[in-house]
């Protein structure tokens, strides 16, 4: 569906060219829905933006349902951002027009009937959960509302892929996580091909199927989702990880509780797919004398599956200890020992 090879995408400044872009190769399959994470300036804006021809790469191709977006110019560029709709961070609604007419603008465009537009319009407008709010005017919408009024914009002339570029970044958590539902709805409803680019790994958790990091210009890691949380490779990632399986709290509250408890060992346990269903815990403490604390904890659900955290405190003789470690690496589980006391 997509494919990016060797792109290079260069710019000038005052003290030499600068590569926001540097040598990427990406493959995309058709119908999944792919997220590029990075801090600002990493190059994903820039990246994303080449996908519909917004920016022509320095160097290399980018092909987007079967057609060379990096080479193609005037009428047959148009044609082809009709198959590659975008949605924005502020998203870019007309305000003196309202609900129903944003979204039949692109169709007025690409001179569809008025009768047929109609029809499409609120066909969309029931698809994106705003029955009722065809005339309403922007202002008068909240920021979920209007997110949902780009995304049937979008939607609005049967693109084969929607690129978001920071879709949910100017929302609530609780408007973006209804936001990311819709989009795993229409991608799975419509069969779309959907790439997102953020800096929140809530939002690659939630949604994606795979993943790719960048920092400085180049894909520093990419995978499944799940392989990346399970075993992030890159410092960067790490850090994206931490976002949400570790709470900012858990280091503090380790770090007190080794005080009050300066015997025994603190462990962190991670859990994968069905490990993290598993009643480790109950199962260790009926098979070893030990006593297990738990100090903090967090599953996350992605779509392959659920990862998850866990830090405990084990206190009990030492040989005893090991072996109830090592019983639960042999469950399948990723244990680390933090702390010995």
């Amino acid at each position: 569906m997509i494919s990016i090879k060797d792109v290079i995408k260069t710019y000038a400044s005052r003290n030499g060219d600068v590569k926001a872009v540097d040598k990427v190769n990406l493959e995309i399959e058709e119908g999944e829905i792919f997220g590029v994470i990075g801090y600002s300036g990493a190059g994903k804006s820039t990246l994303i933006r080449m996908l519909n021809g917004l920016e022509i790469p320095t160097e290399g191709t980018i092909n987007v349902a079967g057609r060379e977006v990096s080479r193609i110019k005037g009428a047959e560029l148009r044609r082809a951002r009709q198959e590659i709709s975008m949605i924005f961070q502020h998203f870019n609604l007309l305000w003196s027009r309202t609900v129903a007419e944003n979204i039949a603008f692109p169709l007025e465009i690409a001179g569809v009937a008025k009768q047929e537009r109609e029809k499409k319009v609120n066909e969309l407008i029931s698809l994106v959960g705003l029955d009722g709010r065809g005339d309403a005017y922007p202002s008068q919408l909240s920021g979920g509302q209007k997110q949902r009024v780009g995304i049937a914009r979008a939607l609005a002339n049967n693109p084969k892929v929607l690129l978001c570029d920071e879709a949910t970044s100017a929302l609530d958590p609780q408007t973006t996580d209804s936001i990311l539902d819709l989009l795993v709805d229409i991608n799975r409803r419509l069969g779309l091909t959907i790439v997102l680019i953020t800096h929140e790994m809530h939002v690659i958790r939630k949604i994606c199927h795979r993943v790719a990091v960048m920092e400085g210009g180049k894909i520093v890691e990419s995978g499944p989702v799940l392989n990346v949380f399970k075993n992030p490779q890159q410092p960067i990632t790490k850090r994206f990880v931490q976002q949400v399986t570790e709470p900012e709290e858990t280091k503090e509250t380790v770090e007190h509780l080794l005080q009050r408890y300066p015997h025994g060992k603190v462990v962190q346990l991670t859990f994968v797919g069905e490990g993290a269903e598993q009643p480790l815990i109950t199962n260790t403490i009926r098979n070893y004398p030990v006593m297990v604390n738990i100090l903090q904890g967090k599953i996350t659900q992605t779509q392959e599956g659920a990862y998850g955290t866990l830090f405990i405190h084990l206190d009990g003789e030492e040989e005893v200890s090991l072996e109830a470690i090592k019983y639960m690496s042999s469950q399948g589980v990723g244990v680390e020992v933090i702390t010995n006391a």
